[in-house]
């Protein structure tokens, strides 16, 4: 079959099942089973496929239609610039979450960050690329995706300056931090019990955050204090509709009232805390 037959094909078969965007998707895949970039593809892309190549892109398809998100097809996903490499293994990063990285940049290099659920190392990764003098510690509680991380440390040349842990938030921190990042699993029972395919697909680690979505949030705030340099600061990620929730938990933990930034939606979605 033809490329641009193939292609037109299961973007038809994407669009019955709902994908948001089904051509674009449609030729992601496309350049992911064939190899090649953008430009190439457009100009062979009348072009006959090759048995592999169909093989590739069918078996492609089928696992996006079964709810795999396209990233872990694809074994990449953009974010701030730069691909990662994601897996099954972790968080699928979300554009919502460069607002954090954002946030992050506008102040002054820290000297130590610290990531707490590093998953992919998309935070920590892009920060420490813009910053080239900073250097990083990331934890997170599943080894599997520690070995993400470090995969995306090397592949964007920080890995000299990062050293990825295992462990729970912020038990066993070596030193205080000037700057903490972290984007907690914030799901309730609720939504748990309704999430779609797609995000059955990704590991449970990083999507619960226990009955009320905040069991993360308390076990950091508990010890946020004592893991902050003087003067630094720490950015938490939150789900919608969590902002008075999670403050009030840092108001009870001694925390002065924290600031918020909102997504493109309006909603508050990133949390700032300073002394």
């Amino acid at each position: 079959m033809r490329r641009d037959e193939a292609m037109r094909d299961a973007a038809a078969r994407l669009r019955a099942a709902g994908m948001p965007d089904p051509a674009r998707e449609a030729r992601l895949l496309l350049r992911w089973a064939s190899g090649l970039d953008a430009a190439r593809l457009l100009s062979a892309d009348a072009a006959e496929m090759d048995r592999d190549e169909a093989a590739r892109f069918a078996e492609g398809v089928e696992r996006r239609l079964s709810g795999a998100p396209l990233s872990h097809v694809l074994g990449r996903r953009a974010f701030w610039g730069r691909d990662f490499f994601v897996t099954a293994d972790v968080l699928d990063p979300r554009p919502e979450t460069e607002i954090l990285v954002a946030w992050a940049l506008e102040g002054s290099p820290p000297a130590r960050i610290l990531d707490l659920g590093v998953g992919s190392g998309c935070i920590l990764l892009s920060l420490l690329a813009e910053w080239p003098t900073v250097r990083g510690e990331g934890v997170d509680a599943s080894p599997a995706a520690l070995a993400v991380a470090a995969r995306n440390a090397e592949t964007l040349g920080v890995a000299d300056r990062v050293a990825l842990r295992l462990g729970h938030w912020l038990d066993g921190l070596s030193a205080p931090a000037d700057l903490i990042v972290a984007n907690p699993p914030y799901l309730d029972a609720a939504d748990m019990a309704a999430i779609p395919a797609e995000l059955r697909a990704e590991p449970r680690l990083a999507l619960d955050g226990g009955a009320d979505g905040l069991d993360a949030y308390r076990a950091i705030l508990s010890r946020l204090d004592a893991a902050l340099a003087p003067g630094g600061a720490a950015l938490l990620e939150i789900g919608a509709g969590q902002a008075e929730a999670v403050a009030a938990l840092a108001r009870g933990a001694g925390w002065p009232e924290p600031a918020l930034r909102r997504d493109l939606d309006g909603r508050p979605r990133t949390l700032r805390l300073a002394r």
